[in-house]
């Protein structure tokens, strides 16, 4: 049971660990982070997202999401729709840079995704993901009943 916890553990931190230094790689260029390079990527596929939205897509807190999308607004890559009402229910636009960087993101991504699936086949990538729902939704449950014990709220509820 030890070893398939190790195993399993370390192998998701390679594979996030990974994941964070090919996008901060990628996109050194433009001084983004993973963080920013997920908001974008986003916000490209799905023009008008809120915050609120982006948290959900990103599986982030409010307070990372507000500051990545004040980094991205300040350096021009977004707008927030208005500024008169609460600015986490308000829309996020990408500016012409914003949209050009987006297409960079989304494009490397694809490539990447053939990249590191080459060696599956359709079926096998289906199995695949279905087995990482499986886990990640037992995962959550873990946590809720753990902080339900505790008196905590989980950050999924």
């Amino acid at each position: 049971m030890q070893d398939r916890f190790e195993t399993f553990t370390m192998l998701i931190n390679r594979i996030n660990r990974n994941i964070r230094k090919i996008k901060n790689q990628e996109m050194a260029e433009y001084h983004l982070r993973s963080i920013h390079i997920s908001c974008l990527y986003y916000l490209y596929g799905m023009e008008g997202l809120t915050a609120t939205e982006l948290c959900e897509r990103c599986e982030e807190d409010k307070a990372t999401i507000s500051r990545a999308s004040d980094y991205l607004e300040k350096n021009g890559y977004l707008i927030c729709e208005s500024k008169t009402a609460k600015r986490y229910k308000s829309h996020l636009i990408l500016t012409d840079l914003g949209r050009e960087v987006g297409r960079k993101i989304s494009d490397k991504m694809d490539g990447m995704l053939r990249k590191i699936g080459a060696g599956l086949t359709e079926a096998q990538r289906q199995e695949f993901y279905r087995c990482l729902q499986l886990i990640s939704d037992d995962l959550d449950e873990v946590a809720n009943a753990a902080a339900q014990q505790k008196g905590e709220k989980h950050y999924d509820q």
